[in-house]
């Protein structure tokens, strides 16, 4: 770890020893896991210690690890212009768990928290106004889960009938069809269609 990011991870494993739980380093950018519980404060020290600075949230998106047993982990992308520095502060969570807004530390936070809630469905406590941001009210589940399906549950259309929008379950045009890839040079090992009306030795072209 650069030494920089070294100095700064130590200081805050010092200042805060109860909200951080791991520090790590990915493309010169220090990365820090905080508890839930103690998100809101942890970044409110970012912003305004002076050895911090970290006055600008530039984002907050939700990771989706369906395969762990706290599957989901929330991520905070600060900038301090001051130490010319980014940080990543993550906060590991289960399905189910509220997270504290941090929309009184940074009102950008705001949308960023509804986008992160619509995507993936994770709860924020305390947010002035948690709707959806991006879908419709009306639509089922969150899109940006690995488990969501590509078609989704509905379509919307407009209907010239009724002179409105409407939604219907999705309906496939066909049926789901197995493809093996394999290529023409190399050849089947089945019988393709129409094959079957002719003999070998007309298949192998005598």
């Amino acid at each position: 770890m650069h030494k920089n990011l070294q100095d700064l991870g130590d200081y805050l494993k010092n200042a805060l020893p109860g909200a951080v739980e791991k520090i790590s380093e990915d493309h010169d950018q220090l990365i820090v896991n905080c508890k839930q519980g103690g998100i809101a404060s942890f970044l409110t020290f970012l912003r305004d210690d002076s050895n911090c600075l970290f006055k600008v949230l530039i984002d907050i998106c939700g990771v989706d690890y369906p395969e762990r047993e706290k599957r989901f982990e929330v991520v905070y992308h600060l900038q301090s212009l001051r130490l010319n520095q980014r940080i990543r502060v993550k906060v590991i969570c289960s399905e189910g768990d509220i997270i504290p807004s941090v929309s009184g530390v940074y009102s950008s936070a705001n949308w960023y928290e509804r986008e992160t809630y619509d995507f993936f469905g994770i709860m924020f406590s305390d947010h002035p106004d948690l709707r959806r941001l991006l879908t419709d009210y009306g639509f089922d589940g969150h899109p940006l889960r690995k488990d969501f399906p590509l078609t989704g549950y509905v379509e919307v259309r407009y209907d010239e009938e009724q002179k409105r929008v409407v939604y219907e379950p999705v309906k496939l045009t066909q049926a789901f069809r197995s493809f093996d890839f394999m290529s023409p040079w190399e050849g089947a090992e089945y019988i393709l269609p129409g094959d079957e009306k002719a003999d070998d030795s007309a298949r192998g072209g005598n």
